[in-house]
């Protein structure tokens, strides 16, 4: 009965969110999903989420491949949230290969392949292109 975690941002929700965390998952048979807080996805993108981090914690909440969500405060933090969620496997995309491997000792370190073409950058970008 393994545990699985992951964190990310899902702003603007889309389906390379929903395959992503549908495959992480699969790994287990519990998901936990840590969403980056208003400011810490401010500190890494140098810009606020679209959608509140309330509106995004509970979009992932209503998933239900999702076993628990909470608020990711700081990116110095996920050894403490692995260890706090008793997690076996910490899955992310492979966007950040190899970036979380200092983890390996204290659970196993999957990366997953993104859904090719889709990004909420790209998303935004294409929104404000058009207006």
């Amino acid at each position: 009965m393994k545990t699985v975690i992951t964190f990310g941002t899902f702003d603007v929700f889309h389906v390379g969110h929903v395959r992503i965390l549908e495959r992480a998952a699969a790994l287990g048979c519990r998901l936990v999903v840590g969403v980056s807080s208003d400011a810490l996805n401010f500190s890494k993108k140098q810009r606020y989420p679209i959608y509140g981090e309330q509106d995004r914690l509970h979009i992932i909440s209503a998933l239900g491949c999702v076993s628990d969500v909470f608020l990711e405060q700081s990116l110095e933090l996920k050894g403490q949230y692995i260890k706090q969620y008793k997690a076996d496997i910490l899955v992310m995309g492979d966007d950040w290969q190899g970036k979380f491997d200092h983890y390996s000792h204290l659970c196993e370190v999957v990366y997953l392949p993104r859904t090719p073409s889709i990004s909420t950058t790209e998303i935004i970008e294409v929104v404000k292109d058009r207006h």
